[in-house]
């Protein structure tokens, strides 16, 4: 082999190993999508043949997380990849463990479903947490078509869906709070879908996460400006509780 063809061979492996931890993160963000759908349906609709299915992508998940994390620091030891390249690389590690989060939300949350599903039928939670589930599910998306098509465009606007999802997430809270000093039989019921949705403002969270990431992966800069927070549910829960302690 001449010595530019051993050159040609090593920056073409060099792009295919960059390609292949493209293709990972890519399917990460698939299993994340995919998993956060099967628990909105499982929590909306009572499918409890998702849950199964939710755990197999956790499964997944976590493998694809440690062959990313390998993967990225074999490239940085043998490749030593600059500019660009490099960014590319820390970014990847980063995501990654910002999508495995994504699954260990989307898990919580189906393990609380044996506790709820008997309840859905009486509580009105449905529809706040169906609108919550199609936010998340847009952010998740958006995020992955950015990174996809290298377009820094659409990643502000994930960051401003991040605070109709704190929002909805609040006005369900304070819904299951009113319920629960109502009718204290449904406080188990309840407080088992705060956690439920509060697991689905998290991926909210680490959908804005990755937008960010993704930003500096794509332009090299940070995303403009502070992102806002509407989540007041931990101040919610606190108040509840004074007023049970002065009744």
């Amino acid at each position: 082999m001449t010595g530019n063809a051993l050159r040609e061979h090593i920056v073409r492996s060099y792009d295919n190993e960059l390609r292949r931890l493209d293709e990972r993160i890519a399917r990460m963000g698939e299993i994340a999508i995919n998993q956060t759908r099967d628990a909105i349906a499982l929590m909306v609709h009572g499918d409890e043949q998702t849950i199964r299915r939710v755990f197999r992508y956790e499964e997944e998940m976590n493998e694809l997380e440690y062959a990313i994390n390998l993967h990225a620091v074999r490239l940085i030891a043998l490749r030593q990849p600059m500019a660009g390249d490099l960014r590319l690389v820390v970014t990847s590690l980063k995501i990654a463990g910002m999508l495995e989060r994504v699954g260990d939300y989307t898990a919580n949350a189906a393990r609380r479903a044996p506790h709820v599903l008997d309840h859905l039928p009486e509580l009105p939670v449905a529809a706040p947490i169906e609108r919550i589930g199609e936010k998340i599910i847009s952010m998740l998306e958006q995020v992955m078509t950015a990174l996809r098509d290298r377009d820094a465009s659409r990643l502000e606007r994930v960051r401003e869906e991040d605070v109709e999802v704190d929002t909805l997430h609040t006005g369900l809270f304070r819904t299951l709070l009113e319920i629960m000093a109502s009718d204290p039989s449904k406080i188990p019921a309840c407080s088992n879908l705060m956690f439920v949705s509060k697991s689905l403002e998290r991926i909210g969270d680490q959908a804005t996460n990755i937008a960010e990431a993704a930003f500096y992966r794509i332009t090299g800069r940070e995303l403009p400006a502070e992102r806002a927070k509407k989540d007041t549910s931990s101040s919610d829960m606190i108040e509840f509780v004074a007023q049970l302690a002065r009744s």
